[in-house]
């Protein structure tokens, strides 16, 4: 089978809606925020869906035995918000991974063979900052992208065609694909600058 980027946009309400308000020009600074948290959570709920490892497991209720799935703990996870950007969409997905390790200066000099990685990056424009991002995990190891998702709030098409042609076998979910970059490089019609429109300061954790 070719190797093949695969990008998913969830067809759930949650997330149409989320993204919407990312969408509005009115939308207030703090709104914003959390729209960005809530896209991290829901997006990373379905990323998680048929990927982390798990594993069947006899469990005793009240009442009786029976069999339940648990996660994989032997299995390492760890999660990367491109920053600064990145970071509320990480700040949401933590409510689903609370057990991740999180890197927050970006990718690690090493990183354990088995491990899944995460990636978040607010939006992927001419996926230039992704690229940068993927080849410093290849330069750690992580050279099969089966371990690896990346969750942004909108991807344009100009730069999921620059990531496939370089990075085959790499699944990103994403709340929604736009067609096209304006002069500038910005993403249309896109959720803005969400840097600035949330106020966060480069390198800040609020």
């Amino acid at each position: 089978m070719a190797k093949t980027l695969r990008v998913v946009v969830p067809p759930h309400p949650l997330i149409a809606h989320w993204l919407t308000v990312l969408r509005h020009a009115g939308t207030p600074a703090a709104l914003y925020a959390t729209g960005m948290e809530e896209l991290g959570r829901w997006l990373c709920y379905e990323a998680m869906r048929d990927w982390l490892p798990h594993r069947r497991e006899a469990v005793t209720t009240p009442l009786q035995d029976t069999e339940g799935s648990v996660i994989e703990a032997s299995v390492p996870l760890l999660t990367i918000p491109l920053m600064p950007g990145g970071l509320s969409l990480w700040q949401g997905a933590r409510q689903v991974l609370p057990n991740a390790l999180v890197c927050l200066d970006g990718v690690p000099e090493m990183i354990e063979p088995q491990a899944g990685v995460v990636l978040f990056c607010d939006q992927i424009s001419d996926g230039n900052q992704c690229l940068k991002a993927l080849d410093k995990l290849a330069g750690c190891g992580v050279d099969d992208m089966r371990r690896v998702r990346m969750i942004t709030a909108v991807a344009a098409s100009p730069g999921l065609k620059q990531i496939g042609e370089q990075i085959p076998d790499l699944t990103i979910h994403t709340a929604c694909i736009d067609e096209s970059l304006d002069e500038k490089g910005r993403v249309l019609p896109g959720i803005g600058d969400p840097v600035q429109r949330m106020q966060i300061r480069t390198g800040s954790a609020t």
